[in-house]
């Protein structure tokens, strides 16, 4: 059973940081990419950061580049999104989800859609 555990929202300052942390299992870990997207109340989810396990390639949506960094724990099967310099915009559910590595995921790395299989989500609130 493919199992996604996210850890580490919060509420934080604006300007604050946070560290998200996703736990896998129950699939080939370094086979698949997993991604970080996050959807606010009234707004589609969308994608912030993904990653492929096996070749470390990593993708950001524009609204966060500088600010969030996305890095794999190999040994524990895990994936953290370090997220810095917060700001209001950023408040929402995040989620982890992962996908195998077809030939789409280069080139739609951040689509939602493309995504098999999804963690419960983390609430992250970004005072102002």
């Amino acid at each position: 059973e493919v199992l996604l555990v996210e850890s580490g929202g919060g509420l934080v300052q604006t300007g604050g940081s946070l560290r998200l942390s996703c736990a896998a299992s129950g699939f080939v870990f370094d086979q698949n990419a997993i991604g970080w997207f996050r959807q606010a109340p009234g707004k589609e989810r969308e994608g912030v950061a993904s990653i492929s396990v096996s070749d470390g390639s990593g993708y950001y949506a524009n609204s966060v580049v500088g600010r969030f960094s996305i890095s794999i724990d190999y040994a524990k099967s895990m994936v953290h999104l370090q997220m810095n310099d917060l700001k209001p915009e950023d408040t929402a559910v995040y989620y982890c989800a992962t996908r195998g590595m077809s030939g789409t995921y280069y080139s739609l790395p951040l689509v939602p859609q493309k995504y098999d299989y999804w963690g419960q989500g983390t609430q992250v609130t970004v005072s102002s």
